[in-house]
């Protein structure tokens, strides 16, 4: 019973997901939301969630479903108009900005990478470099030697042939860094110039990409990488406005762009696919890249785990930005620890294995006193939430929730006794 209990109330959530795209305005702070309690999401597992996220080293974490905001957490002290880098997230900026260039006919991704960065941009001999073409540093499949000491290294020292463009997958930083370059050389602008132009201003983002090192990070608000979540799950277009028109180049972008790593695009990583290979790594793994992600998901990952996620299917996207307790380049693993609390947000009715429900209610909807009906007699607790997580109120079988003072809409009641746990959606009207 438990199961099918859960089951009804997840057929009652998709109903949502073929909903228009909501875009919030392109200034100002107002972002609709949409209330947790209607996607049936149970206070105590946004709490896990957060707790998670709290206990790995989050700054922010935002859910959109169909545009709306349903999850929005700060930590640390953290505050919405911060602004925090996207690291390697930010590769998938550069590929979508490579994808505006040549819809706007400054290249093509066919062209060799010399015609833009000169010949001799590599130690690479002569006829070798030839073969790197800008698909190539958007696939990560150049060819460069991986082994030098210095993977960020930009110079043509440390830029070695290994072996011919598009026989090997590695995920080589420097090759990806100079499609900046061959941005700037194509339309005779900055890259910060060019990508505010086509895509920033356009929907509402913020930040700016800034040298770190050897590579051009972006730092941003975590609601500006959640737009541009937003365009993506939307195809390239904001609201109505077209950005991206190239449908092909898109497509290619969020898809396996060559045949050593299937679960790598242009610059994004892919979930859904029968293998994958991780940053620092030969090695190929058996299975998806993130297990417990709808199969259609696409990522943006960056060290420390930032992280943008995109489910079409499901009309979500999220975004965490932060640190991790670990060394890793990009820890998926924290991604997909992420996602199993997001499966287990929405609530089932009642944990207990009776064919009946424990306790009932009534009225509800509620305009002020809810009574709990508790037939067995037996001791219990209840407690009142909002459709935001808060707990309002609290009490025992010897009293009763009150929403005299609440306003309209959805609330959750918990009632438990020992073991057995009941979840009941209350409308106050």
């Amino acid at each position: 019973m438990k199961t099918l209990l859960f089951l009804l109330l997840v057929g009652c959530t998709t109903s949502v997901v073929g909903q228009e795209l909501y875009f919030p305005p392109n200034t100002g702070t107002a972002w609709e939301t949409t209330p947790p309690s209607t996607l049936g999401y149970c206070p105590e597992k946004i709490a896990e969630l957060y707790t998670l996220l709290e206990e790995n080293q989050s700054k922010a974490f935002l859910l959109l479903k169909d545009g709306k905001i349903v999850l929005e957490q700060y930590f640390d002290g953290f505050q919405p108009t911060d602004n925090w880098y996207w690291a390697s997230a930010g590769k998938t900026i550069t590929a979508f900005t490579v994808g505006i260039a040549q819809q706007e006919g400054f290249l093509s991704i066919e062209d060799t990478s010399a015609d833009y960065l000169g010949e001799g941009w590599t130690t690479a001999p002569a006829e070798k470099e030839q073969q790197i073409t800008i698909k190539n540093q958007l696939n990560m499949t150049s060819g460069l030697d991986y082994t030098v000491p210095n993977l960020g290294c930009t110079d043509p020292e440390c830029l070695e042939y290994l072996s011919d463009a598009g026989s090997q997958w590695y995920y080589h930083n420097a090759p990806y860094t100079l499609l900046d370059q061959v941005i700037e050389t194509a339309t005779s602008s900055t890259l910060n110039q060019y990508f505010s132009q086509k895509v920033r201003n356009p929907i509402g983002m913020n930040g700016a990409f800034i040298q770190v090192e050897e590579n051009n990070v972006y730092f941003s608000t975590p609601r500006s990488m959640a737009r541009f979540g937003l365009l993506m799950l939307n195809g390239g277009s904001w609201g109505t406005t077209p950005i991206m028109t190239d449908t092909n180049y898109f497509n290619e972008m969020i898809n396996t762009s060559q045949s050593l790593n299937l679960s790598y695009g242009y610059l994004w990583w892919l979930n859904g696919k029968s293998s994958y290979m991780l940053p620092g790594s030969t090695l190929v793994f058996p299975g998806f890249l993130i297990p417990d992600a709808p199969a259609d998901t696409y990522v943006a990952a960056g060290k420390n785990g930032q992280f943008l996620n995109i489910t079409p299917s499901e009309g979500l996207v999220w975004v965490r930005m932060g640190d991790t307790p670990d060394d890793l380049l990009v820890p998926f693993f924290l991604n997909n620890q992420i996602w199993e609390k997001i499966n287990e947000l929405v609530c089932p009715l009642s944990t207990t294995d009776s064919a009946f429900k424990k306790w009932q209610i009534a009225p509800n909807p509620v305009k002020d006193q809810l009574l709990i009906q508790n037939p067995t007699a037996e001791s219990y607790n209840w407690e009142l939430y909002d459709s935001s997580s808060q707990i309002l109120e609290k009490g025992n079988q010897q009293s009763s929730p009150t929403l005299t003072g609440y306003a309209n809409g959805f609330y959750w009641l918990k009632i438990q006794s020992g073991n057995d746990v009941q979840w009941e959606k209350v409308i106050k009207k």
